[in-house]
């Protein structure tokens, strides 16, 4: 048996135990869902097509994965006007295992998985990622130090929003952050290369160790001194 759904404005065509990816779809790994968008219905020679849905019919599944496409690069550019954007896209997905084609308004025999005991609140920085959390701290910290990740050379109002959704919350995180993690977080937030560019592991090692910010001045001649 096989059946035709529609979901996210698409249509796919589904057998028992197949694997789809479909438009992000609410819900956690484990939870059994049903696809109520069934506009045909197909078993050997009998196939029963809807108008636009099969009555009584439905597609239960099973959420294996929430997870996002590969990431692509959306540029656009117009002639003449010095007029330039770019941006990077991952598609939210929910990946489906199909459980079971029901008809004549069957209901899906196995019930959504049991969800986990809600956590109590924990501080914003705990949810950092793990390669940032678990980075070793920095070897001499001055006791009145400043923690503002705004103090960084070059981190805005809204970029240390951006950072704190991602999970940077600390000067000490960042300045503990080797190459691969700040190369991800780099990679994740979109941010062109500024970290290692505006070299902010070091700006924070040297905020933490209780030196006032870099000026605008200060950071060209760090950078020129390495070079």
């Amino acid at each position: 048996m096989y059946a035709v759904v529609k979901t996210g404005g698409k249509q796919y065509r589904v057998a028992q135990n197949d694997v789809i990816k479909v438009e992000r779809l609410d819900g956690d790994a484990g939870d059994t869902i049903t696809l109520e968008e069934v506009i045909m219905v197909g078993n050997g020679a009998d196939v029963k097509v809807g108008a636009p849905k099969v009555d009584g019919a439905s597609v239960a599944a099973e959420i294996l994965e929430q997870a996002r496409t590969k990431k692509i690069t959306v540029f656009k550019k117009r002639r003449r006007q010095n007029y330039r954007r770019k941006a990077g896209h991952r598609q939210h997905l929910t990946v489906l295992r199909i459980t079971d084609i029901l008809t004549d308004g069957a209901k899906p025999a196995k019930k959504a998985a049991a969800k986990p005991a809600a956590k109590t609140a924990e501080p914003k920085a705990e949810t950092a990622p793990k390669d940032i959390a678990e980075t070793p701290a920095v070897a001499t910290q001055a006791a009145d130090f400043k923690d503002d990740i705004s103090l960084i050379g070059g981190v805005g109002p809204k970029l240390k929003e951006k950072l704190e959704g991602y999970g940077i919350t600390s000067l000490k995180q960042i300045a503990g952050m080797d190459d691969a993690a700040v190369a991800k977080m780099d990679d994740e937030l979109s941010l062109g290369g500024r970290p290692a560019r505006d070299e902010w592991v070091e700006q924070a090692q040297e905020l933490v160790a209780g030196k006032p910010p870099r000026a605008k001045t200060d950071q060209k001649a760090a950078k020129a001194d390495k070079e």
